[in-house]
Formats: C-alpha cells, structure tokens, sequence
C-alpha cells in the first residue's frame, strides 16, 4: 500500500500526531476505534498509545460509544483547536484544489 502525503501533513509534518489527525479530520464526523485510527494513520499500535493520552488530554479526540470491547473516539469539533485546524485542513485542500484546476484549464484553453 502506498501512503499518500496529504497536502495537510505535507504542509504540518508527518509526524504520528499529525497523521492521526489528518485521518480524522478527514473522516470527521464519524467514530473509530483504536484499531481503526492506527491503521488508517499508517501507524504502529505502539506509537498510538504513545500520543492517544495527549489528545484525550486536550480533549482533541472524545470517546463515543462502545461496541463489544472496542471504544469509539471521533475528532472533538467542538474544541477550538480543533476548529482551527479543521480551518487549516479546508484552506489547503482548497488551495490545492484551485491549482489542479487552473492547472487543467491551461492545458484545455492552451
């Protein structure tokens, strides 16, 4: 499998945190589970565990719900970090966006 750098950890790092974040910011809205988010981050279980207690911490993630054993987490939009980088992620998706498409109307107007 190849693991695209979005143009978010491209810009912010590609460090485990903003992996983590990256994933659920993009799937935002919807629970996880631990499993989940570390495979969907491209990160080792062990890594996660490291850094899942400083976003409980700063309450960047929240848990929901229960299924089984398994708990769910999702992005905690209320937090105002995170409605900043929510901000972040959009602007630079849509940056991104408007350079493909000036990049195609050159090539169809050329």
């Amino acid at each position: 499998m190849i693991d695209e750098i979005s143009i978010f950890r491209e810009a912010l790092g590609n460090s485990p945190v903003i992996r983590v974040l990256d994933f659920l910011i993009e799937g935002r809205g919807l629970d996880y589970s631990l499993s989940d988010i570390a495979k969907n981050a491209n990160i080792g279980w062990t890594t996660l565990h490291r850094i899942w207690d400083k976003l409980l911490k700063f309450k960047m993630v929240v848990p929901t719900r229960e299924i089984g054993r398994a708990k769910l987490f999702k992005l905690n939009e209320e937090n105002p970090a995170i409605k900043e980088l929510i901000k972040v992620y959009d602007t630079l998706l849509h940056q991104e966006s408007e350079k493909c498409f000036n990049k195609e109307l050159k090539v169809v107007v050329s």
